[in-house]
């Protein structure tokens, strides 16, 4: 039998792509998740970084092809590579996973099979400075046996797990001074250069 997929994030990955949601709370925001498989543990997809992507017409192809090549190119002589897709939706009460996030975890998938894609839940977001919850504020969805997204059944919990245990402490403190302003995106490095999509700052 074999074992069941696992994804592992890290915390300033995690909190990278969560900060960019809430940087731009009235729109969809998007991001890839880069990493491998763990070398002793097939089973274990490793989630090194994530880059921050679009805050306006995520569907745009050229502006994402450009982004994925970029990104691909810097991650790829550190011997990552693209191995999931982060959405978060418009609305506050949309929880589903919509077609432009499908069609870009297809394409992630095609050359990583074993990609997810992570939904932001905003109810857990919402709900983080009020409990002590270690789960990620995020839904995983990975592709079933007919190439449909599906969301990570009961399991889900242990299926999605962030290495560091106290990223959510760590990720509520980020909140409350409102660091978020610092996440820099594609979107915004495509309008200025200088601005870095690598965010090389954002946790020092």
């Amino acid at each position: 039998m074999v074992a069941e997929l696992k994804h592992e994030i890290s915390q300033n990955a995690y909190i990278k792509l969560v900060l960019h949601a809430l940087k731009h709370k009235t729109t969809a925001v998007n991001g890839v998740l880069l990493g491998r498989v763990n070398p002793q543990n097939e089973s274990v997809v490793e989630i090194i970084d994530s880059v921050p992507l679009f805050h306006s017409n995520l569907a745009l192809l050229p502006p994402l092809e450009i982004a994925l090549i970029m990104i691909e190119e810097h991650y790829g002589s550190k011997g990552l590579g693209i191995v999931g897709y982060f959405h978060a939706n418009e609305r506050f009460d949309d929880a589903e996973l919509g077609i432009v996030a499908k069609n870009i975890g297809d394409h992630i998938c095609r050359y990583f099979p074993q990609a997810a894609v992570f939904l932001l839940d905003n109810k857990k977001l919402e709900a983080l400075p009020k409990g002590k919850d270690q789960s990620p504020v995020m839904q995983l969805y990975i592709r079933d046996a007919s190439k449909n997204w599906k969301l990570a059944g009961p399991d889900g919990g242990s299926r999605l797990v962030i290495k560091e245990p106290a990223a959510n402490v760590v990720l509520s403190d980020y909140i409350s001074s409102e660091k978020w302003q610092d996440v820099v995106d594609f979107d915004d490095h495509l309008d200025d250069i200088k601005m870095d999509w690598l965010n090389p700052e954002l946790f020092k």
